[in-house]
C-alpha cells in the first residue's frame, strides 16, 4: 500500500455540510446529505462506494460544475491558497470561480472521448485552457508547453497534431490529465478516470498519477467503485453511501480493519491481493431509493449485524471507540458509536486481516 512522503496535515480543500438535490419542490431527491470532507496538501484522497451513491455528484457540487437539474441546496467548500485567507467555492463570482478552475483546481472526467472536442486537434485543445489563463503568453510559449505535457504523460509530442478520435482510450485519457496539469493546479479531482480502460492500461495510467503526484506536489481526489485500486494508491479513503460518509480513514487502516459493516461488504466483493483464497461475497440487497430512503440507518435493510436501533435512529459520522483508531478513523455506525453496543467479533481488529 502507498503512502505520500509529500501529504501534510495542512488541508487545501474543505468540504463542509454540503447538501445536493435534483429536481425542484416535493419530489425533488436529496443526492447529498451535509457531506463533510477534508483534503490535505499533497494527498491522495479515494472516494468509493456502489453506482448512484453520490460520488461524482460530490465533485461536481464542490466545483460547481453540477449540471442542471442538480442543485447546490448548502453547505461551504472552502479552498485554502498558498497565501491569503480561505475562500468560499460556493461564494465565488463567475469570474472568480473561472480563475480557480484549472488554475487551481482541475478535473478529470469519466469520459475522455466526451471530454474533448472531435473536430479540435489535441494541441489546440490545450493551448486554448493554457491561453485562457496565460493571456499574455505568445504562440510559441503555449506550444511549447503543450509539448512538455504531452511528454510529461508520455506521448510522443508529434501527436498534438492528431484529432481525438486517431488516439486510443488510453492515450485520450493521458491528454486529458494532461490538459488538467497545464497550469499546475494544487488540486486534481479525476472521476473514475480509468472505467472505460482495460487492466493493463488501468494499471499504466494509475502508475503515472502517482508518478506524477510525487514530481508535482499535487493533491488528489480519486474516484472510483474499486475500493481494491484506492488501497494501492490513496492515503486515506471515504466510503459513501445515499449520498453520505460512513467511513473515513487512512487506506491501510480500513483495508485491516474495516469498521463499517458497508466497507466489510466493499472488500469482500473482490479477491485478496496476497495470502490464501477466499471466497468473494456480494452484497445482499439494492441501494436504497433516494426517494424513499430507510427510516434510521441507510444500510440497516442490508446489514448483516442491525438492531433495533438501527431501523429508527440514524447515525453520526464519529471517531471510533477502539482504542487503536485514531481520531481520523470515522464511521457512521451504532456498532461503533454506542458504548452500550458490543462490537461483533466479524467487525473486530482480529477478524478482518484481508
Amino acid at each position: 500500500m502507498t503512502q505520500s512522503s509529500t501529504a501534510t496535515d495542512a488541508p487545501v480543500l474543505e468540504i463542509r455540510g454540503l447538501k445536493a438535490d435534483y429536481g425542484y419542490g416535493e419530489n425533488r431527491v436529496h443526492a447529498l446529505r451535509g457531506v463533510d470532507l477534508t483534503l490535505h496538501e499533497g494527498e491522495v484522497l479515494g472516494l468509493a462506494g456502489e453506482s448512484g451513491c453520490g460520488k461524482s455528484t460530490l465533485v461536481y457540487a464542490a466545483t460547481r460544475l453540477l449540471p442542471p437539474p442538480g442543485l447546490i441546496s448548502g453547505g461551504r467548500v472552502m479552498y485554502h491558497p498558498r497565501d491569503g485567507e480561505p475562500v468560499d467555492l460556493l461564494q465565488l463570482g463567475d469570474r472568480e470561480l473561472r480563475a480557480n478552475r484549472w488554475e487551481d483546481t482541475a478535473l478529470v472526467f469519466q469520459g475522455a472521448m466526451n471530454s474533448l472536442n472531435p473536430v479540435y486537434r489535441i494541441g489546440r485543445q490545450i493551448t486554448d485552457a493554457i491561453s485562457a489563463h496565460r493571456p499574455d503568453w505568445g504562440r510559441a510559449r503555449r506550444e511549447e508547453r503543450a509539448r512538455e505535457l504531452m511528454t510529461l504523460v508520455g506521448i510522443d509530442p508529434a501527436r498534438l497534431r492528431d484529432f481525438p478520435h486517431q488516439l486510443s482510450g488510453g492515450m485520450r485519457q493521458r491528454v486529458m490529465i494532461a490538459m488538467a496539469l497545464a497550469l499546475e493546479p494544487r488540486v486534481l479531482i479525476m472521476d473514475e478516470p480509468t472505467t472505460a480502460l482495460d487492466v493493463v492500461m488501468q494499471r499504466q495510467i494509475v502508475e503515472e498519477i502517482v508518478e506524477l503526484r510525487k514530481k508535482l506536489g499535487f493533491a488528489v481526489v480519486f474516484i472510483t467503485h474499486d475500493v481494491s485500486l484506492l488501497i494501492e494508491i490513496a492515503d486515506r479513503i471515504a466510503i459513501m453511501y445515499a449520498g453520505e460518509i460512513v467511513e473515513e480513514g487512512t487506506a491501510e487502516s480500513l483495508y485491516r480493519a474495516p469498521r463499517h459493516p458497508y466497507t466489510q461488504g466493499l472488500l469482500r466483493s473482490f479477491p485478496p491481493l496476497h495470502g490464501p483464497r477466499r471466497a468473494m461475497t456480494g452484497i445482499a440487497g439494492s441501494p436504497p431509493d433516494l426517494q424513499a430512503l430507510p427510516a434510521g440507518c441507510r444500510y440497516a435493510p442490508r446489514c448483516p449485524f442491525v438492531m433495533d436501533r438501527c431501523r429508527t435512529d440514524v447515525p453520526a459520522l464519529t471517531p471510533t471507540d477502539v482504542p487503536d483508531d485514531g481520531p481520523e478513523r470515522r464511521v457512521a455506525c451504532w456498532l461503533h458509536s454506542d458504548p452500550d453496543v458490543r462490537v461483533p467479533v466479524e467487525l473486530g481488529m482480529s477478524a478482518l486481516r484481508f
